[in-house]
């Protein structure tokens, strides 16, 4: 299996901003963690703060890998285009945050890509993206 993690703005400050909310590890870190415990799928990684490069992201993997994890970080409220994309590749997306979304800013409560992709996994902390990796796992 080969699956696409595409996180968005400021996630490449995790371990450094707001530790009360992210936590105190990096996402560098922890991806070395997920892929050691999944040694026979191919885990890939994209980091981006730009909105049209994490839509191009989609586009390049969205028919080439078996699945894609997505942090859209803010995009996830303000993007049209990026759920756009979603739906036009066949890649299945599953949405994941770090916190949970509904217990902070009203802002955040609304998500533009949820209604485009195949679930959303929100609150677990870092480890919302090894229960993305499960439900693909438990697709197959």
């Amino acid at each position: 299996m080969k699956l696409l993690v595409i996180n968005g703005p400021n996630l490449n400050l995790l371990g450094k901003r707001e530790k009360d909310i992210y936590g105190s590890r990096t996402f560098s870190t922890y991806l070395k963690k997920l892929r050691n415990n999944y040694p026979d799928i191919q885990i890939d990684h994209v980091q981006t703060n730009i909105e049209g490069e994490i839509v191009d992201a989609l586009h390049k993997a969205g028919f080439l890998y078996d699945g894609i994890i997505m942090n859209a970080g803010g995009y996830t409220h303000t993007s049209v285009a990026i759920p756009d994309a979603v739906k036009a590749i066949t890649t299945r997306v599953v949405e994941v945050h770090i916190s949970n979304i509904f217990a902070r800013e009203s802002f955040r409560h609304t998500s533009l890509i949820a209604p485009a992709v195949k679930g959303s996994i929100i609150g677990f902390g870092m480890e919302s993206y090894r229960l993305a990796v499960e439900s693909f796992r438990l697709a197959l």
